[in-house]
């Protein structure tokens, strides 16, 4: 087993639950959401799940391609795609939930990270 190779489980373990939380947070607002939110709510916390489930694909993506891009630029996408999720639909789902809207200043942190955690993969595709 090459030194990276470790560094593989958890990303696969953390894209895993973030996936399964996409879905479990997806059939919530189809479900239990869909009459307590307008539906601008609902699009606003569609808009989140559709994200959040686009980039814990895209952390499996990473962790699958580990071994051929084991640099840090890989570690730093990883990084971005899980703190673009915990913004970007963090501040969404709690939007459509009727948080403050000031907290809609935070989405765009989020979608930063994800813009860095898409570049830092290509930055460790080229460099591998």
């Amino acid at each position: 087993m090459g030194a990276s190779e470790p560094l593989i489980r958890p990303l696969v373990v953390i894209a895993a639950l973030l996936g399964g939380t996409a879905v479990v947070l997806g059939a919530f607002g189809a479900h239990a959401l869909q009459e307590r939110l307008t539906e601008q709510a609902l699009a606003t916390w569609h808009t989140g799940v559709q994200y959040h489930f686009i980039h814990a694909l895209a952390l499996l993506l990473v962790a699958a391609l580990w071994a051929h891009l084991a640099n840090g630029w890989a570690a730093a996408s990883a990084v971005a795609f899980v703190i673009g999720i915990l913004l970007f639909s963090g501040s969404l789902y709690a939007l459509a939930l009727g948080a403050p809207r000031i907290l809609g200043a935070i989405a765009p942190l989020g979608g930063t990270a994800f813009i860095l955690g898409w570049a830092g993969l290509a930055i460790a595709a080229w460099r591998s």
